[in-house]
């Protein structure tokens, strides 16, 4: 099957790529290329391809990668909406609003004393750490060699 991809070619710092028709197994680094289709620099914007002849290998069943279609959507050789080429990450969850609220509450609490207090967040859970102003200069560390050095 026949896959029309991006090629990078330039020197380092200085990407530009070629337009090129290539087995889809094949790595776009060999330079067995069936086809140079075009080139896309994207450091000026400057796109330049053959339209007819990209038209001509998608009728002939080739597939297209997602970025080059996208470049294709914006540059209206063909019509479709662009394609999310980010990494596949899942959506960032959002925090429980009573979790926040409840920290909030016991900080604004706590502060009222006149303890100092260190609110401290992990990935799984929330904690609240109170100390006394006598207890701040203590270390924490129990004396376990942690990287202070002598």
């Amino acid at each position: 099957m026949l896959t029309i991809r991006l090629q990078r070619v330039g020197r380092k710092n200085d990407p530009s790529f070629r337009v090129i028709l290539v087995e889809s197994k094949r790595a776009a680094k060999t330079g067995n290329y069936q086809e140079m289709l075009g080139s896309y620099n994207p450091r000026t914007d400057r796109v330049e391809l053959k339209a007819e002849r990209i038209k001509h290998w998608i009728g002939m069943g080739a597939t297209v990668s997602d970025t080059m279609h996208n470049i294709l959507v914006s540059q209206k050789v063909i019509e479709g909406k662009k394609i999310n080429v980010l990494p596949r990450k899942s959506p960032p969850k959002k925090e429980d609003t009573s979790s926040t609220a409840a920290i909030t509450g016991a900080t604004a609490a706590t502060s009222a004393s006149g303890d100092d207090v260190q609110v401290t967040e992990s990935a799984d859970s929330s904690t609240v750490d109170t100390a006394t102003s006598t207890d701040s200069g203590a270390s924490s560390d129990g004396g376990s060699g942690g990287g202070g050095g002598e």
